[in-house]
């Protein structure tokens, strides 16, 4: 890989993460009320508060300043990495986000584990029966998974196996099996994308001339498609490893709030409610920094597990190389 490739995609993260940061600052701004007010529990009433007091607030949060000053303050600042203190609880807003990562993190990982297992089992088992109503049963699996709501999930793995069957704990964050729900129910829209991408890669790897030429020569469906056909069907779905994680992010948001866990996306929803400009702007440019790397860790993956993309990456100029890995679909 070139350095020159590299490089290209290095200056495109770095133009993602200042877009997050722009339209995250300009959207906050543009909310209806006051986040000081807010801070301070008035309701939108100022002349409960002493004026004074509302004003030293606003301008250690450079609130009295116009908006376009307000802006390049926050840039820079950032740019020192600097990411300044929260509104609603005066810590800084690095320390408020690790208190918060390491239980969405958790949940995060045993999530991806069972939605890679059930995912993987769904397209396998529908790729290998011969059994039609069963391969479209399973096919139609990751259908269903998507289009059901994250929240109407959680709440009925709540109503089965917490209040109807007390088999694991309805909230809280403090045992092992609190996380098993929880991670069910995000796991279930994530399974769902990674069987219906290597479901159609495992199609199209079956019919590949060199599959048919292996079948020919002996080989078992099951050794077929596991030494064969899905290493092939792995690349489109190492593609999705950007759109999984802005799943997890999403999924988060709502799994927390439902079974009440201390975490990222519960941190991001209180913060939103109450303005907390600063808060919010450092978890959006975590989620876009993470977005970042998990795409440029996918591009340096890709050539060592497609051949096909090496000269791609090597010699072609910086605007011309592939983006989206076109030429491992092509």
């Amino acid at each position: 890989m070139s350095l020159r490739y590299l490089a290209s995609r290095l200056a495109q993260g770095v133009i993602v993460l200042w877009i997050a940061f722009t339209l995250s600052f300009f959207l906050l701004y543009w909310l209806p009320g006051d986040p000081v007010i807010t801070m301070l529990g008035a309701g939108g009433e100022l002349q409960s508060f002493d004026p004074a007091e509302v004003e030293r607030l606003r301008a250690e949060f450079n609130l009295d300043q116009p908006l376009p000053i307000q802006y390049l303050l926050a840039l820079v600042a950032v740019l020192r990495l600097d990411f300044g203190t929260s509104i609603q609880t005066g810590t800084p807003v690095t320390e408020a986000i690790a208190s918060s990562l390491p239980s969405t993190i958790g949940l995060a990982a045993v999530a991806l584990v069972i939605a890679l297992v059930a995912g993987t089992a769904i397209a396998i088992g529908a790729t290998l029966t011969r059994r039609p109503w069963l391969r479209d049963t399973l096919a139609a699996l990751p259908g269903l998974g998507v289009a059901l709501p994250t929240f109407w999930v959680g709440l009925m793995l709540l109503q089965v196996f917490s209040f109807r069957f007390p088999i694991f704990p309805a909230i809280g964050t403090g045992t092992p099996t609190a996380v098993i729900l929880p991670a069910v129910t995000l796991a279930i829209p994530l399974s769902a994308i990674i069987a219906q991408v290597l479901f159609r890669a495992l199609q199209n790897a079956w019919i590949q001339p060199y599959v048919t030429t292996y079948a020919a020569s002996g080989y078992s469906r099951l050794r077929l498609l596991l030494r064969q056909a899905l290493p092939v069907a792995v690349l489109p779905a190492l593609t999705m490893s950007g759109v999984l994680f802005g799943q997890v992010l999403a999924g988060a948001v709502v799994v927390e709030n439902v079974f009440s866990r201390q975490g990222l996306g519960r941190l991001a929803q209180t913060a939103v409610t109450g303005q907390d400009i600063p808060l919010v702007q450092g978890i959006v440019l975590l989620a876009a920094a993470v977005f970042v790397l998990v795409n440029l860790a996918t591009d340096l993956i890709y050539p060592v597990l497609d051949p096909r993309l090496k000269a791609a990456t090597r010699n072609v100029p910086a605007d011309a190389a592939p983006t989206d890995h076109e030429g491992a679909r092509a």
